[in-house]
């Protein structure tokens, strides 16, 4: 009994040995906040102003103090416009600065040592002359892509045509046109007149199906109402289906659940329905985004089972999930498309390298396990700071294909 004691002790110990670094690491995760926006504002200042260029006393310190407003402002704007005070003004403030920061930030690097080093390898001036160029450069090229990304940030996305062969797809569904939008993000830049253009947009797509796929806003659905009011106007030959994002989790859920439903989409909280045609099914499938559960919101949980409880397993099954990463349960679960967003592509360059690290996915169409792909969208609109830098917003239009149709064996 005591050898069996003993055992049964170390072997409840054994697991716990990792719990030390995931401590610490969490703990250091917490510094990450105070951490981030002191490099980001401290980092373009430092490669700006005191890297060799010996600017005149009054231009060093004006600047200076630039900066280290900045630097007091975008969390403080933060906080007031994306915390429990809501105020829109700040968040377009704080927001702006954000995104300002975080290109000068990128191109201070990028530029403060490529540049400075093909300067210095050409043999181009004295220290103080490369480092002024280097300032210049960094200053041009964080203009021009702010204002750049501004416009992308703003204007109706492209449409995306991409075609998907589905092995299980039947002959009869073959050519179904799936529109997918996502993130929209109606937030505190009122965009009203940009949803109706991107609904009307999505309307001439005469689609079979119109999908979106979560993170309708920044803010409740009563505060948003006039900004999403637009999806209603969406017309499908079949269905018009929604699942939640992480961001309706931050702004009442089931405001927008309710608000979808009313506007005359389906929600699709752990559920499906058929698409038919031809003599051929389609099961369409949605569940709740996976922070639904952690939410504390009764009934909201990611439940891939219960959405695909009923459905005929010999069935092929569109699944909408805002994030990429739950594809593992949709491999687990046999699905043979999933549709997803969450990602923006990474919205300002080159963010997409830490998006990376949390999803399987950044952009565009990938293979998973045997059956299973996965299409994540770059988003229809934008979070947080108004712009896109190399990530351009979309509007996609799928087009499943049967291997069964005529000529696919030929083309194969």
């Amino acid at each position: 009994m005591t050898d069996t004691s003993e055992a049964r002790s170390a072997d409840d110990a054994a697991p716990a040995a990792p719990a030390a670094p995931r401590s610490l690491l969490r703990r250091l995760m917490r510094y990450i906040p105070l951490v981030a926006p002191v490099l980001l504002w401290a980092v373009p200042c430092w490669v700006l102003l005191y890297t060799g260029q010996h600017w005149p006393l009054p231009v060093t310190v004006a600047a200076t103090c630039v900066f280290v407003l900045g630097l007091v402002t975008m969390p403080f704007a933060m906080v007031r416009g994306h915390g429990k005070r809501q105020q829109d003004r700040a968040a377009i403030l704080g927001d702006t600065l954000l995104g300002s920061v975080w290109v000068l930030f990128t191109w201070s690097v990028v530029l403060g040592v490529l540049l400075r080093l093909a300067l210095t390898v050409a043999g181009v001036g004295d220290g103080q002359d490369r480092a002024r160029i280097v300032t210049w450069a960094v200053l041009a090229v964080a203009a021009v892509l702010l204002a750049w990304g501004y416009s992308e940030a703003r204007r109706v996305p492209r449409v995306r045509r991409i075609d998907v062969e589905l092995p299980r797809l039947g002959s009869g569904l073959d050519g179904t046109r799936v529109a997918l939008i996502t993130d929209t993000h109606y937030g505190p830049l009122d965009r009203v007149r940009w949803s109706e253009r991107v609904c009307a947009e999505v309307d001439a797509l005469e689609a079979d199906l119109v999908c979106h796929t979560g993170d309708i806003a920044d803010g409740t659905a009563d505060r948003r109402r006039a900004q999403a009011a637009p999806l209603g106007t969406v017309r499908a030959t079949h269905a018009r289906v929604y699942v939640t994002g992480n961001h309706e989790y931050y702004s009442e859920a089931q405001g927008w659940v309710d608000l979808m439903d009313e506007l005359g989409w389906q929600p699709l909280r752990n559920r499906h329905v058929l698409i038919e045609r031809g003599g051929d099914s389609l099961v369409v499938a949605g569940v709740d985004d996976v922070t639904a559960e952690s939410s504390g919101l009764a009934g909201h949980r990611a439940h891939l089972a219960g959405a695909l409880d009923g459905a005929d397993p010999d069935l092929p099954v569109l699944l909408l999930a805002h994030q990429p990463k739950f594809i593992d349960r949709a491999v687990e679960g046999g699905v043979d498309l999933q549709l997803s967003g969450h990602t923006h592509g990474g919205q300002i360059w080159p963010f997409h390298y830490l998006v990376r690290l949390d999803q399987p996915a950044v952009a565009g169409l990938s293979r998973h396990g045997e059956r299973t792909q996965l299409y994540t969208s770059r988003g229809t609109g934008f979070w947080g700071p108004p712009f896109r830098v190399f990530a351009p917003s979309e509007i996609t239009l799928l087009v499943l294909r049967s291997p069964q149709r005529p000529g696919a064996s030929a083309a194969s």
